[in-house]
């Protein structure tokens, strides 16, 4: 891997550029954009039962929202205090007191009244409840009793049938490399993690692309590199502080370009709070937009492929890094002939953007010496998606663009823990340390002492599937143990999801907050445990940021919400074991965080180092400040490996629509605003573009139905900048639209993109025949305007 090292933070450029104001009146007055003051106002009164707390996680934890990594006010990137709304929102989980007892013991049908919003505005779980089969309403447990309860009915089970999640609301390495072990030593396999639905394509495909599962690059590399590209990521929304890395990278002279079919105002225009110049006068963020169809990427970039092979047979080495790619790389003539084989008609038809654009950014990309190719969700979110990110490689690969500075493949990763979450094994398809292959799971058996079991585990997606399985066969799920997470507002689907979870015999819900899966019932019972936050593990604990820096986050003191009975994730699991299998449960026996630090160092070789991180700001890189460094990769042959991908089918008819979700004011499934500060856009908007919608005499705002074989979304029409023949509509509210069972062929992520029909409400209500059966949601109901 990479030798050198990342030499900490830099200043930013202080003299101000007027060339990319947004405008010269201060603070964007009169324009749609978020109130950052207002906002942080708001959440100083939202704490101020806790102030003093709240005050010492800002400035002494590690930010616990997304994966950019601030440790107290400060990062590895640039000098100066940070702070985001992304970060304030989520403070509150760590500063709230328990729930009201009267509310929290009142009846099921009560509580199913609130939104998960509601429920995690009424405080912290404060001690083990169940509900038992028939029951009304929770009632109080005792630790031993629930922990009893939760290690009977393991016992009797097959360990096929009974599956972990693991979501990534700040839970740490050390919680996830114990979960992981744990479950192996309980005789399963099936342990999986949120990143199973965001980022586990990406690691898939630069795994065999270029060998290895992780950003190459560092967010400094985004200053002054020739392009910095954002591929179906919305950066500035999902990780605010990014913006400011992106206004020191356009300083130096970067010019970044967006590829997205909504030209998302939040990549157009921004106001960055901490900084006095943009706070001022906004922040032009994104040089270009290219507005490609859902799913259009792969052609996309087989476009501007196309324009390099051609210019190749102008003059040789115009575009194609030919040293790099004889010395490093593999498959060149497969993928050349691949590409030639495209015929520009079905570039420009499923991609949507017309030749004179493609060429015009084929040409850039290869004037250019240095380029950060950075994604999200907009990429991984498909049924094709370790294609998608290949192809992304290929791009770098062909140009060289890896292994130094200014240069390489960034997976932008939107939560503080998930990078680490398969790091340390809480995967069916990893142990710590490399994958779950013969070698590796010799390796760690020799490491834990015990004999791991080796069948294959199930993706969450499937394991939710196989709770419907009949009743003797050896894969159906009869208990569920989730660590956070709420699958009704996540998963595609959700009235099948809710089926799923009402036929598990027993479901645990590890967590700091109720949500609205907590109140599904269960066969038997459904068993919930308070979780400690991550700030009240004790000896502190670690999290990996996007860019492989470890990082080290105290546990902090002087709560006054404290909730007494609440554990630390790593103990409850430990307990859980001894309960198990009392007799050899000693080698899963750990006695601190540093104790497992120290075994994590061993298990996974690259964070050898984590074991040295004690204390408030202590971090370390793993694999040094570039992956790949010098072209060589952690292939078999140290060569990347160029893949050839088809452009995909998505199956539209002639007047259907493709669908895709978006994220509004929101961290992950949890919803802080109902208004997107950044274009008004509510939960029920389906944001279209005005053409499309002219054709079928829909006006903006008016009721319309969106629909599909497998679900019916009633929303209000609102027009945006979005290419023709694509619509986007809020996650979680638009899954009801998504089939299950889809998942992406190497990754197992669900598909969250389909092809649907538009129509005015009126009319669709009107048609009798429709062969959907649809449910009416009373705050769904929506009155057209006349």
């Amino acid at each position: 891997m990479g030798n050198t090292k990342h030499h900490g933070p830099i200043k930013a450029t202080k003299k101000p550029q007027p060339k990319h104001w947004v405008s010269p009146i201060p603070f964007g007055l009169g324009k749609v954009k978020p109130q950052h003051f207002r906002d942080t106002m708001k959440i100083a009164w939202e704490n101020k039962d806790n102030i003093g707390y709240a005050t010492k996680i800002l400035t002494q934890g590690v930010c616990d929202g997304c994966a950019l990594g601030v440790s107290g006010l400060y990062d590895q990137t640039l000098k100066g205090p940070h702070i985001c709304t992304t970060r304030l929102n989520v403070l509150r989980l760590n500063t709230m007191p328990a729930i009201d007892e009267d509310i929290l013991h009142s009846d099921i049908d009560e509580l199913r009244q609130y939104s998960s919003t509601e429920l995690r505005k009424l405080g912290r779980i404060p001690y083990p409840l169940i509900r038992r089969k028939g029951e009304r309403n929770f009632s109080r447990l005792k630790w031993d009793d629930a922990m009893d309860m939760i290690a009977n009915k393991m016992k009797q089970l097959d360990p096929k049938q009974f599956a972990f999640y693991l979501t990534s609301r700040g839970i740490t390495n050390e919680s996830y490399y114990v979960a992981g072990k744990v479950a192996r030593f309980l005789g399963t396999n099936n342990v999986d993690n949120a990143s199973r639905i965001c980022h586990s394509p990406s690691k898939t495909a630069l795994k065999r692309s270029i060998g290895v599962g992780a950003s190459t690059v560092n967010y400094q590399d985004w200053f002054g590199t020739d392009v910095l590209m954002f591929w179906g990521s919305v950066a500035s929304n999902s990780s605010p502080v990014s913006t400011k890395y992106m206004l020191e990278a356009k300083k130096r002279g970067t010019k970044i370009i967006m590829v997205n079919p909504y030209k998302e105002p939040a990549m157009d225009q921004y106001w960055i709070p901490s900084n006095a110049e943009s706070a001022l006068f906004g922040t032009k963020v994104a040089d270009d937009f290219y507005q490609v169809n859902v799913g259009g990427d792969i052609a996309f970039m087989h476009g501007i492929m196309k324009h390099w092979f051609e210019m190749e047979e102008n003059e040789h080495g115009s575009a194609i890094n030919h040293p790099f790619v004889s010395e490093h790389v593999n498959g060149y003539e497969e993928l050349k002939a691949s590409v030639q084989n495209q015929s520009w008609e079905d570039i420009i038809s499923s991609s949507g953007i017309s030749k004179e654009r493609i060429i015009e950014l084929s040409e850039l990309l290869a004037r250019s010496k240095s380029a950060v190719f950075a994604w999200a969700l907009g990429l991984t979110m498909h049924s094709f998606a370790t294609d998608n990110i290949s192809q992304v490689a290929n791009l770098a690969l062909l140009r060289g663009f890896l292994g130094s500075k200014n240069n390489g493949l960034m997976p932008f990763r939107g939560h503080s823990s998930v990078q680490g979450s398969g790091e340390m094994g809480a995967d069916p398809f990893v142990l710590p340390g490399g994958g779950f292959d013969p070698e590796n799971i010799k390796r760690m058996e020799q490491i834990w002492g015990f004999e791991l079991p080796k069948w294959q585990g199930d993706i969450v997606g499937v394991t939710l599937e196989n709770i419907v399985l009949p009743e003797d066969h050896e894969r159906k799920i009869k208990l569920y143990y989730l660590s956070g997470g709420n699958f009704l507002e996540t998963m595609p689907d959700p009235d099948f999801i809710e089926k799923a979870l009402s036929e598990l015999e027993i479901r645990v819900h590890q967590d700091i907050i109720l949500n609205t899966s907590t109140l599904v019932d269960a066969k038997e019972a459904v068993i919930v445990l308070p979780a400690r936050t991550r700030y009240e593990q004790e000896g502190g604990g670690t999290s990996t940021s996007t860019e492989r820096m470890v990082y080290f986050s105290p546990e902090i003191e002087g709560n006054n919400n404290q909730v007494a009975e609440a554990r630390s994730e790593w103990k409850i699991y430990i307990d859980l074991a001894k309960r198990v299998n009392p007799n050899t449960a000693h080698f899963v026996d750990f006695k601190s965080g540093q104790e497992i630090r120290d075994e994590i160092a061993i298990a996974n070789k690259d964070y050898d180092g984590v074991q040295h991180l004690t204390k408030k700001g202590d971090v370390f890189q793993w694999g040094g400040a570039w992956l790949c460094e010098g072209g060589i990769c952690p292939t078999p042959d140290g060569r990347g490996n160029l893949i050839s991908v088809d452009i995909p089918d998505l199956g539209k008819k002639e007047g259907q629509f493709i669908v895709t979700s978006r994220r509004g004011k929101q961290f992950n499934s949890m919803v802080y605003k109902e208004k997107d500060p950044f274009n008004s856009a509510e939960r029920y908007d389906v944001l279209m573009n005005a053409d499309d919608a002219g054709k079928l005499s829909i006006a903006e705002g008016e009721g319309i139905v969106v629909y599909n074989g497998f679900g019916v979304f009633q929303g209000r029409a609102k027009f945006v900048d979005i290419a023709p023949g694509n619509l986007e509509v809020h996650f979680p509210e638009g899954n009801f639209l998504l089939p299950r069972g889809r998942y992406e062929k190497y990754a197992g992520i669900p598909d969250y993109n389909i092809t649907v029909t538009v129509e005015k409400a009126d009319r669709y209500n009107a048609r009798k025949d429709v062969q959907y059966q649809e449910k009416v949601i009373e705050d769904l109901e929506v009155d057209a305007p006349v």
